[in-house]
């Protein structure tokens, strides 16, 4: 039962210190272009999916920190060194998320339109991976669905996730009309979520 809360205090303590990284730099980047994005870019289907996958995990994990029992019905009998190693992957992406907003500057957008004058970044995590901010968001939740040790929220962020990588090609067209050939080089040299082994 110790673990239990120490478990929902984690959740929210990284929920909350992810969010407000992504609020801040967020609302930074808006403030300093004074543009409105359009999310009809992506598509309606993407758009819709995405919003509804993201709020049913936000929720499910909400409603576990909160009281477990309500989640309950979707627990998973995972062992207490898995609900830790969960804490670990949830407490290296923190850090990462920080480095990948920081690195990204003004160019932060919530979906795939691309602001006026939005850059090419390539350092910090870009030099490495075009979309490091899907990877690092994807460590964050995979530690925290670890801890929740809950079925439901594990369907809910692979629903999310897939829907993700099918928006990502969309992203990256928008990318290519911007950036033209810069773009593909930068993309042979580079892996989508993950290091490519050879350059």
């Amino acid at each position: 039962m110790a673990d239990e809360t120490i478990f929902r205090v984690l959740i929210i303590a990284m929920l909350a210190t992810g969010f407000t990284i992504s609020a801040y730099y967020r609302s930074k980047a808006a403030r300093a272009s004074n543009e409105r994005i359009s999310r009809r870019e992506e598509g309606t289907p993407i758009m819709i999916l995405l919003r509804l996958a993201g709020l049913s995990m936000w929720l499910s994990i909400l409603a576990h920190a909160i009281n477990p029992e309500w989640m309950k019905w979707s627990a998973l009998p995972l062992p207490i060194g898995v609900r830790w190693l969960g804490a670990g992957l949830s407490a290296i992406a923190i850090p990462l998320i920080f480095w990948m907003f920081r690195s990204l500057g003004r160019n932060v957008t919530d979906t795939v339109a691309i602001r006026r004058e939005h850059t090419l970044v390539r350092h910090g995590p870009y030099r490495w991976i075009r979309h490091p901010l899907y990877s690092f968001g994807a460590l964050l939740f995979t530690g925290i669905i670890l801890m929740t040790a809950n079925w439901f929220i594990v369907l809910m962020g692979f629903v999310g996730f897939s829907i993700l990588v099918m928006r990502t090609p969309i992203e990256e067209e928008k990318l290519i009309e911007r950036f033209g050939d810069e773009y593909r080089a930068y993309m042979k040299q580079t892996g989508r979520f993950l290091p490519r082994l050879v350059r």
